[in-house]
């Protein structure tokens, strides 16, 4: 057993009592004195269960440190049920590394338990893989971390190696290049409302269309030309003929055309562009909390009446209409006044994704 081993290194003078070498007896040095000791081990030989008889003098010289005890033979039994790997594990990753090439490398620990490699893909793009390496490697590949859209899995074998790893990478990278193409086109020529910063994972895109208008679109990543699921936000007035467009006009989608191109002529639109229009009249802050973001959400409840076509958050107008004696609601439905113009208001509570 490791902690038999681990006994007999440390406290050579502790010699086992019996056959099962549950039981050990002899002296320890503490404090530059000898003292007898006698450890009973458990069954199952975890340190931290071990039973400690000594006689007074050593107990006052441990009283106090109990608590390092306790928690250093914890360590060290974690240490021999989790041992290091051996030397060729190290070796071996290093030989790989450099048959993959250094340049390929961005980032490695000191235990060599987590490596990050670099890729481009084939229109410039730059990409990271993180792995996660197990003791048992080559045996059992390591866990894959990457900023994909779609779930990602390799290919292993005891045979396999970083490189292995790596060319399924690139493979990936192409079979996603038209997803990445269809959002890049979307982020560089639309006002993206959210998310603010979009990962290469993120598949939803808020467009702005006109002053507290917008279409959320969540993108197919394995269709990614096909038509999306949308959802306008914005007053009836200026949603409704909208919606109207896009089912009457919902023949004219080419899939051979840019996702971007689609929208533009099913909706019959412009879609405001970043050379012509400044960003800010489109971020109009709430006209309850006066703020832009509030939990990470955006103003996306607009008074329908076209002379006040004010913004809200959907929990800020919320919390008002529930205060207002007044309003009434119907399930999901609250009816009550704007906070601006008075005029009759209608909420309709959506129900966030997990």
């Amino acid at each position: 057993m490791a902690v038999r081993g681990c006994m007999a290194r440390q406290c050579p003078l502790l010699l086992p009592q019996d056959r099962e070498k549950r039981v050990y007896d002899g002296f320890i040095t503490a404090q530059d004195q000898d003292f007898r000791l006698r450890i009973l081990l458990p069954s199952d030989f975890q340190l931290q269960n071990a039973q400690l008889q000594c006689s007074w003098p050593l107990k006052k010289v441990l009283h106090g440190y109990h608590q390092i005890v306790k928690q250093e033979t914890a360590l060290k039994n974690t240490h021999e049920l989790h041992p290091p790997p051996p030397p060729q594990y190290y070796s071996s990753l290093v030989n790989e590394i450099e048959s993959l090439g250094w340049d390929k490398l961005v980032y490695v620990d000191t235990e060599f338990s987590t490596i990050k490699l670099k890729a481009d893909d084939t229109a410039g793009r730059k990409h990271l893989i993180t792995l996660k390496f197990k003791t048992k490697y080559p045996v059992e590949p390591p866990d894959c971390i990457v900023d994909f859209p779609v779930p990602f899995t390799i290919s292993w074998t005891p045979q396999s190696s970083l490189a292995t790893i790596h060319a399924q990478f690139l493979a990936a990278l192409d079979s996603l290049k038209m997803f990445w193409d269809v959002m890049d086109e979307l982020d560089e020529k639309t006002w993206i409302l959210e998310p603010e910063k979009p990962t290469r994972s993120a598949t939803l895109r808020r467009i702005a269309i006109g002053n507290n208008v917008s279409v959320s679109i969540e993108v197919d990543p394995r269709h990614p030309t096909m038509i999306p699921e949308c959802y306008f936000l914005g007053a009836e007035h200026v949603v409704n003929p909208l919606k109207m467009k896009l089912n009457n006009n919902i023949h004219m989608w080419d899939p051979e055309n840019t996702l971007l191109q689609n929208l533009k002529d099913v909706l019959e639109i412009i879609f405001p562009s970043r050379s012509t229009i400044e960003k800010a009249d489109y971020t109009m802050d709430c006209g309850i909390c006066y703020a832009y973001r509030l939990d990470n959400a955006i103003p996306d409840q607009v008074c329908d009446d076209p002379r006040c076509g004010q913004p809200f958050h959907q929990a800020c107008l919320y919390e008002w209409l529930r205060g207002l004696p007044s309003s009434r609601q119907s399930f999901n439905v609250i009816f009550g006044e704007c906070p601006y113009c008075s005029k009759p208001i209608v909420l309709k509570m959506s129900i966030k994704k997990p």
